[in-house]
């Protein structure tokens, strides 16, 4: 029997993290639950045992019937029929299975059926799904939207639908138009008032919404007459029984098959506000959308997984020349770089999510208390470090998923080009990753802030104190000198002081960056465990040779030179 949880250490590793203490303590309250539900936890390590205990159960139901059913859904897909969406045979029987075990909605408070599970185990499920099926993995993963049902809705909205997921309930975030993909601030779908029906009626259309026919939907639409930004927009949540939507089709796509992606008609459909009108994109989606990308991570980091696994066993077992092409240098290199990348995306992974935790732990309990100088300090510190290492973790997961699938499809030589094997699949469902919920150029413009501001030079230097394994200093020396490199190099920016300029060199920038902060989080992670020590080098040394070539570039560039490149 398969289980995707006990077959992987590392995701043991990161949820006994050290930080996962205060989170625990915070989102327990001091293990107040005790009293009221039989199965809160009584202390932290009760808490600890619980979550390993579910996602044991995750990772059984992820060996033994998500990935089980991949191929045939991949195969089958979704459909529409009239004007509803119809998953894939075994789609329906993986959210039958994780509903009967009681698992959706884990992050939620008991009082609404949920586990209140910290988000930590929460993207450690995310993750074995993804690596089971990147495309139900989405589906899996707008359980999101609960979260900002939670955060943001009424307390009638929110004890009228949050018990719903427990049981089942699908959701699913409708932002994208026609005219409004990256840029939401052009969403036109209408929000009108009826004071006939005493409720808010969509009217419009939305295209690429993933799970579009779900049960409750988050939607984006124009409350304001006569607006035509984001201040006009205002967000609703919207119930499939109330029969105010069709489906006009499906989209054909190259990867993701199982998950359904939808063109959607409302018509006069009744909807309820969520929080305050015109704050939907500003203060809502935005929120909503940082959760999404921590999700396409764990999406990322699982399809890796999965491609790594993939390209490992095929190398073991085929034989040319008399060997098995594991034992071929040129192999063996890529697939050493393949399990670095991984080790080192799902560090950042974890870093991230261990972030989120603490400052949403501490917006939740926010709304119930005044928070002390102390409480508000610290989740101020901690938001502003989710914001800049989110879209940090988006862009390196999603980009590793493409280049590790890319390289294990590489090791299968032809036959990985064929239906026969796996990896043809989880390659089509990795290209997603790197374009929804922000393509990787948007993650630059939304990371470049860390680097500009100094907010990843602060935190690296944090890492820096931190004490590692007398064997991993020579590692640490290495990274030091990338640091003092790329200080430098910001410092030598600001002095041009010409904002077209470092938009230009921006991905770079980043890239530096990333690999800075992922070398020290592999090392630390060495430090705690020496399994992590040969990663750690293999990355350390290869994002070495990356940033001296990117800092050459950046530093032979002149301002003259950007007219080459304009068209």
């Amino acid at each position: 029997m398969a289980n995707f949880y006990t077959d992987n250490k590392d995701l043991k590793f990161h949820l006994n993290h050290p930080l996962m203490k205060k989170i625990i303590s915070l989102k327990e309250r001091d293990f107040a639950d005790k009293e009221n539900f039989d199965y809160a936890p009584l202390d932290y390590e009760d808490a600890i045992d619980s979550y390993d205990k579910v996602l044991e159960i995750i990772g059984d139901i992820c060996g033994n019937t998500i990935d089980v059913n991949a191929e045939s859904v991949d195969a089958e897909g979704p459909k529409v029929i009239d004007n509803r969406v119809q998953y894939a045979r075994g789609t329906q029987e993986n959210l039958d299975v994780l509903t009967k075990a009681g698992l959706i909605g884990m992050s939620l408070p008991r009082q609404y059926g949920g586990l209140n599970f910290s988000m930590v185990p929460y993207v450690i499920a995310a993750e074995l799904v993804s690596r089971a099926d990147g495309g139900f993995a989405n589906i899996w993963g707008l359980q999101d939207c609960a979260e900002t049902i939670h955060e943001f809705a009424s307390d009638e909205i929110k004890n009228e639908l949050l018990p719903q997921f427990n049981k089942g309930a699908t959701a699913a975030m409708d932002l994208t138009e026609p005219d409004a993909g990256s840029d939401l601030q052009a969403v036109q779908l209408k929000a009108t008032y009826s004071e006939e029906k005493g409720t808010w009626l969509l009217n419009g259309v939305k295209r690429f919404i993933t799970n579009g026919d779900a049960d409750i939907s988050l939607v984006l639409a124009r409350s304001e007459e006569g607006t035509n930004d984001g201040r006009g927009l205002s967000l609703f949540v919207y119930e499939k029984k109330d029969q105010g939507l069709s489906v006009r089709r499906i989209e054909h796509k190259l990867g993701i098959i199982g998950s359904p992606t939808c063109e959607l008609v409302f018509k006069d459909a009744p909807a309820k506000l969520v929080g305050s009108r015109k704050m939907g994109l500003i203060k809502y989606v935005m929120s909503l959308m940082n959760s999404a990308r921590l999700g396409v991570g764990a999406q990322a980091v699982g399809i890796s997984e999965a491609a790594y696994r993939e390209g490992l066993k095929y190398a073991q077992e085929r034989i040319q020349f008399g060997k098995a092409i594991i034992e071929f240098p040129a192999v063996y290199e890529m697939l050493s770089n393949m399990n670095a990348k991984v080790k080192a995306q799902r560090s950042l992974l974890y870093e991230t999510c261990r972030f989120v935790d603490v400052y949403k732990v501490y917006s939740h309990i926010a709304s119930e208390r005044k928070l002390n100088p102390e409480e508000r300090n610290e989740m101020k510190k901690y938001q502003r470090l989710a914001d800049v290492f989110t879209p940090l973790l988006k862009l390196f997961a999603s980009e590793y998923s493409n280049q590790i699938a890319y390289d294990s499809l590489q090791i299968h030589g032809g036959a990985g080009f064929m239906k026969d094997f796996p990896i043809e699949r989880i390659y089509r469902d990795a290209r997603i990753t790197s374009i929804y919920e922000g393509t990787s150029q948007l993650q630059v413009v939304a990371a470049i802030r860390g680097v500009t501001t100094k907010a990843y030079i602060n935190k690296i230097r944090e890492y820096e104190t931190i004490t590692v394994l007398p064997e991993l200093e020579y590692l640490k020396k290495i990274l030091i000198e990338m640091t003092n490199e790329f200080e430098k190099t910001i410092d030598d920016i600001h002095v041009i002081d010409d904002k077209e300029f470092i938009d230009f060199h921006a991905r770079r920038l980043v890239e530096l960056a990333g690999n800075i902060i992922m070398g020290y989080l592999l090392i630390n992670d060495a430090s705690r465990n020496d399994e992590y020590i040969d990663a750690s080098e293999v990355f350390i040394k290869k994002a070495k040779s990356e940033n001296i070539e990117k800092i050459k570039y950046i530093q032979d560039f002149e301002l003259k030179d950007l007219g080459k490149f304009k068209y």
